[in-house]
């Protein structure tokens, strides 16, 4: 299927949002995978094209990224974390319970073609765990009961609401906001809760706040503006090499001048 007009205007959009627009690749990618469902042989030679770039180089990048799909997606992806926290926590039996339920294995799509299951590395979302992402939004304190209850959901079209996060709608249109076109959502539902926010909570009931920058820096310099704590010479040796660099940059010869005495 030949990429549209829009698509090919929306394209050269991203790539003129960058002073190099090669570095527009990876909203690129996710913008063909929001049109063709995966990123196609002929997204990568457009993408090549619009970038100046070998094709060779665009699929270097497509296989490297597990975000970037070489096979077509289902309507909604599902992720399943099992790395060390949510695996012990529940996430390997959720993912096994799911596997069964849809009859799929990993990084396969349900024969409807509504959900395509993967086992996710970390999320950081451990303070949630075990934790399940649909198009990239969190599904936390998840069960297997919990989650064949989403994926059913998902696969009758019903309206499902992410744990922290907007309204689920597609993965395609995941990967259109990914790309860097927004869909009006990003303020739906919350987006910290629970754990993430005790320190918080604590610092406003004891009435701690951070220092400001003058307080932090007067806190790691004595009064002779040495440095009083690793972190002062720390960055005061940030300063003294960035003057050095400077010095160089300016230096006729390429190299810092030497001081001699007449």
């Amino acid at each position: 299927m030949a990429l549209t007009d829009t698509t090919m205007v929306e394209l050269r959009e991203l790539g003129a949002r960058y002073p190099q627009a090669r570095s527009a690749l990876l909203p690129m990618l996710h913008l063909i995978q929001s049109v063709e469902g995966n990123v196609t042989n002929e997204g990568i030679e457009v993408c090549a094209e619009l970038l100046g770039i070998s094709a060779a180089e665009v699929s270097g990048v497509a296989t490297f990224y597990t975000m970037y799909k070489r096979r077509p997606m289902g309507e909604h992806h599902v992720g399943v974390c099992t790395n060390t926290l949510c695996a012990v926590m529940g996430g390997d039996l959720i993912f096994e319970r799911l596997k069964g339920h849809l009859d799929v294995g990993n990084d396969e799509t349900t024969e409807d073609g509504k959900v395509t299951l993967e086992h996710i590395e970390c999320n950081a979302a451990c303070d949630f765990a075990p934790v399940m992402m649909v198009n990239w939004e969190f599904f936390d304190n998840q069960t297997p009961e919990s989650a064949i209850e989403v994926v059913d959901r998902l696969r009758a079209g019903e309206s499902v609401q992410a744990t922290r996060g907007a309204t689920i709608t597609s993965w395609r249109d995941a990967e259109r906001v990914l790309a860097g076109f927004e869909d009006g959502l990003v303020d739906e539902g919350p987006t910290a809760a629970g754990a993430s926010l005790v320190g918080l909570e604590i610092a406003a009931e004891r009435g701690w706040s951070a220092p400001s920058i003058d307080e932090a820096k007067q806190a790691s310099t004595g009064p002779d503006g040495v440095a009083t704590t690793k972190e002062g010479a720390a960055e005061q040796a940030d300063t003294s090499r960035a003057e050095t660099e400077t010095q160089i940059e300016k230096s006729p010869t390429g190299s810092a001048e030497e001081d001699t005495d007449d």
